[in-house]
């Protein structure tokens, strides 16, 4: 018989899954196809990493928290205008004269994915890990900055 850990964080996910594939279907049928090999990826990650998503007149920025994380262990890619970030939190080893009271960090594979406006200049995006912040700068095309007009009332 297998010992499973019991993880109320999965039940979490799970629920986050169901709902990104409802969406998923609305996208499939809007023309927005996804690659099976994302489809694994998500479906092999054991938690998401918190994200935040803002924008200046220049650049969209994402900002994900990833403690614990390695700089070696997340990978980033871009294809077919869907940033992809997947790595691995590794589990520290359990010493055998320790006695666990609680863990509530989780640990294993982590995978978001971001589908980026159509106007960015995607051989400029860089990124930048700073102690257990993972900060993605996206350059905007000039045509999608905000320009200010001048109208004259007569």
């Amino acid at each position: 018989m297998t010992l499973i850990k019991f993880n109320p964080v999965r039940d979490l996910l799970d629920v986050e899954r169901e709902f990104s594939k409802l969406f998923n279907d609305f996208e499939n049928r809007f023309g927005i196809s996804r690659s099976e090999e994302s489809d694994e990826a998500f479906d092999n990650a054991v938690w998401s990493p918190l994200s935040d998503i803002y924008e200046d007149n220049d650049n969209f920025k994402l900002k994900l928290d990833l403690p614990g994380v390695k700089k070696e262990d997340v990978k980033i890619s871009f294809e077919d205008g869907r940033l992809t970030i997947s790595g691995e939190r590794k589990q520290e080893k359990e010493a055998e004269n320790y006695k666990y009271h609680r863990v509530e960090r989780t640990f294993g594979n982590f995978y978001r994915a971001f589908n980026l406006p159509k106007k960015i200049k995607a051989e400029n995006i860089s990124a930048e890990f700073q102690d257990g912040q993972l900060t993605v700068n996206i350059p905007k095309e000039e045509e999608a900055k905000p320009k200010a007009i001048d109208i004259k009332v007569k």
